[in-house]
């Protein structure tokens, strides 16, 4: 039978479904397929997929047909469709990183976290939208143009996992997969009302994904729910010999699993920092906004029982600065990866850039080329190196000296900007202000929840930030907190069920 509703199911849900037979993964496939005809390649047009799994109907009806010969399902992701940026490879999908030129680039296998998703009965359903090679916070893509944040269409979803936050918001897949170096999960979900988590690099392969910086880039989950983002990470998470930095797993130490974790949310005996040096600026009305936003989540938070601190960073601003390493160790891991594919059109990051095939919006590509081939060129590069761990030693002092379970703050100092604010450039990447560069610069995990709605309906998200290798009470806060504020609504009028 049809599926009769499709708008903010859960991976529950929809196993549920199948279990009763209310509708089969065939059917829930094809509502999502049509959906993605109605609202992203016509209706509002929100242009967040860049092509469609050619056989997911096919993998729908494999799946159907082992549930109904065993009666049980495959894995913990049976017929869960999934939209992934276009960034992750896929072998029966062309994956373009954005950029124009490797548009039918289509590699020999798949990325070790798809692989590992279809394991577990997963059904890749789209690729989606992003910047070149991830190089901004916005949607700005020689491959796809701009894509529309679905509860503001003159607005940007974020990025770089732009096509994924607006897909996952507008419910035109079940659930979805980014990547974050800096923030390019937390943003875009912060910006489109999702879940976004950044892990501990490491605990998730990076094998297929492109790199930015390498120490710091991981996948994640972009979801409705902080359940179904804990359900993904139970799959994710895992050594690959393939990638040398999973060896982090031993370190996590295991235990619970992440969606025990977050079942089991409480606040009981939690206490949170609170951030204000990353709050809003209040002479800005965009920032005054969020801030309220913010503001009223923190007092929802203290009524339900979480004990807020407030702290302090000190320096944070400048170290934060003198961390990045995009100018300095982007452009030697980003060749390193298109390198290694002989059969990719793409032979450096300069010669993209000397050709022209990039959106002329990406200041930072064009900053990271202008820097060093050799990151230890840079005269200031083994400094930047060196004051990471200190920075990460100074936060953890703070935590601990404050007794915290996690620090908390908004994602980004304004709401979603619009379209004409990034092409106008009354922002570019390399002067939005966002906060989740915190964490990525740290290497700590981070979660970011929907926090509430401005006036003008534009989602804003809290960021909730733990040492390394805390994702499991990390989780189990997420889950205290969108239980508390509940804040995650669909977009209206302009993506409403078709």
């Amino acid at each position: 039978m049809p599926v009769t509703r499709i708008e903010e199911l859960t991976i529950a849900d929809v196993h549920d479904a199948y279990r009763r037979g209310t509708f089969t993964a065939r059917e829930l496939v094809q509502a999502y397929l049509d959906r993605i005809d109605a609202l992203d390649r016509s209706g509002p047009a929100l242009n967040s997929v860049i092509s469609v799994a050619q056989d997911a109907l096919a993998q729908a009806d494999r799946l159907d047909a082992e549930l109904a010969r065993t009666g049980e399902l495959v894995g913990p992701l049976h017929g869960v469709p999934v939209a992934v940026k276009d960034q992750i490879e896929t072998a029966d999908i062309p994956t373009s990183f954005g950029n124009i030129l490797a548009a039918d680039y289509l590699p020999e296998k798949d990325a070790t976290a798809i692989a590992r998703l279809r394991d577990a009965g997963a059904i890749i359903l789209a690729k989606t939208t992003l910047p070149d090679f991830a190089t901004s916070w916005f949607s700005t893509s020689s491959r796809s143009g701009i894509t529309k944040n679905p509860y503001d269409l003159s607005r940007d979803p974020g990025g770089s996992s732009s096509g994924t936050a607006t897909a996952v918001a507008a419910n035109l897949a079940l659930v979805g997969i980014g990547e974050d170096t800096g923030g390019s999960i937390r943003l875009p979900a912060s910006f489109c009302g999702l879940v976004g988590v950044r892990v501990t690099p490491g605990l998730i392969s990076r094998a297929g994904m492109s790199s930015l910086v390498s120490p710091q880039d991981t996948s994640g989950p972009m979801t409705r729910t902080v359940a179904d983002a804990a359900a993904l990470l139970d799959v994710m998470v895992g050594y690959d010999p393939e990638d040398s930095y999973t060896g982090a797993v031993v370190v996590d130490g295991g235990g619970s699993t992440y969606a025990d974790a977050a079942a089991e949310g409480t606040f009981a005996g939690t206490r949170l920092g609170v951030l204000r040096q990353a709050f809003p600026d209040t002479t800005d009305p965009d920032g005054a906004a969020a801030l309220e936003v913010i503001e009223k989540a923190l007092a929802e938070l203290r009524a339900g029982g979480a004990e807020l601190i407030d702290i302090e960073i000190d320096r944070l601003d400048e170290q934060v600065g003198f961390t990045s390493l995009y100018t300095t160790r982007s452009q030697a891991d980003m060749n390193t990866f298109v390198q290694a594919r002989p059969s990719l059109p793409v032979a450096s990051m300069q010669a993209i850039v000397d050709s022209g095939d990039y959106h002329e919006k990406l200041d930072l590509l064009e900053a990271i080329v202008a820097g060093p081939l050799d990151p230890t060129d840079d005269e200031e590069y083994l400094q930047r190196v060196l004051a990471q761990p200190a920075f990460q030693r100074q936060v953890l002092g703070v935590m601990a000296e404050h007794d915290l379970d996690a620090v908390v703050f908004p994602d980004a100092k304004l709401p979603a900007p619009t379209h004409a604010d990034v092409l106008g450039d009354r922002w570019t990447c390399l002067t939005y202000p966002t906060n989740t560069v915190i964490a990525s610069q740290l290497l700590f995990p981070a979660i970011t929840v929907p926090a509430g709605h401005t006036t003008g309906d534009l989602p804003v998200g809290l960021e909730i930030m733990a040492p390394p290798y805390a994702e499991r009470p990390l989780i189990g806060i997420a889950a205290a907190v969108e239980a508390t504020l509940g804040a995650r609504r669909a977009p209206r009028a302009a993506v409403s069920d078709v």
